[in-house]
């Protein structure tokens, strides 16, 4: 009889807990910041219990039109501001809460193994060098491309280059196809080569060949008010220092 008083007591004070309500924040994050924003997302969950961030991470413009075709996303991190544009055109971001959080840079990889070697100049051909192909972000909508292609113009090897260009859906697949030895060579983010031991960075681009590699971030406009909560901890001095571990550069 006491066994069963004693279990009937502890059913009774474990429903007599209160519940606490739960706010679920959807982030949708450019597929670049995918290990440095679930490292921050983790810590920020642990931390903030009455909070649940869940991440999908994809190229920008994925994202982007995935948002505008009616995705529930609260908060989104562009790998370039041309995205966060399209929806602000689109009334679709809180324009007070849109700022730039973070910067990066682009760089030239090949497989580890590769005795390949380059020289930054105009002087140069890359196509020549090149028995494969070159993998990058989709040039047309992908920010990576985007960027990609600038620096390929800008150093006069685009038109040389361009037939031999492989185009994928975000950076993370233009790692993994040089990765893989399928590309002879990629063109990514510096903090993407920075977390793979399968390939060897050739050479940087010159930040004067493209245009600022910006991340701005916003929340939307249906965003719960937890969403502002987890906007303002990406700019704490934890969440800072996470970003420089991965080679991000912050805009505070």
């Amino acid at each position: 009889m006491k066994n069963y008083l004693f279990k009937f007591l502890i059913i009774l004070i474990l429903f007599s807990q209160p519940v606490v309500a739960v706010e679920n924040v959807l982030l949708y994050a450019a597929a670049s910041t995918r290990n440095a924003i679930t490292e921050v997302t983790n810590l920020f969950n642990k931390e903030n219990p009455a909070i649940k961030v869940k991440v999908s991470f994809a190229s920008s413009s994925t994202l982007a039109t995935q948002i505008n075709a009616g995705a529930p996303a609260h908060v989104y991190i562009s790998a370039n501001p041309k995205w966060m544009d399209y929806l602000q055109k689109r009334h679709l971001i809180i324009n007070e809460s849109r700022h730039d959080l973070l910067q990066n840079k682009i760089v030239l990889i090949a497989p580890s193994d590769s005795l390949m070697t380059v020289e930054m100049t105009k002087e140069f051909d890359l196509s020549k060098k090149l028995k494969g192909k070159l993998c990058l972000g989709e040039p047309s909508h992908v920010p990576v491309g985007i960027y990609a292609k600038q620096a390929l113009i800008s150093l006069g090897w685009w038109q040389n280059i361009k037939s031999q260009i492989v185009g994928t859906k975000d950076v993370r697949a233009a790692l993994v196809f040089v990765e893989r030895g399928e590309c002879d060579a990629g063109i990514v983010y510096s903090t993407d080569a920075s977390v793979s031991k399968k390939i060897k960075i050739l050479a940087n681009f010159s930040e004067d060949t493209h245009k600022p590699i910006i991340y701005p971030i916003s929340t939307l406009a249906s965003a719960p008010k937890a969403a502002t909560t987890f906007v303002q901890y990406l700019s704490s001095a934890q969440a800072q220092e996470i970003f420089k571990k991965y080679g991000f550069s912050t805009k505070q």
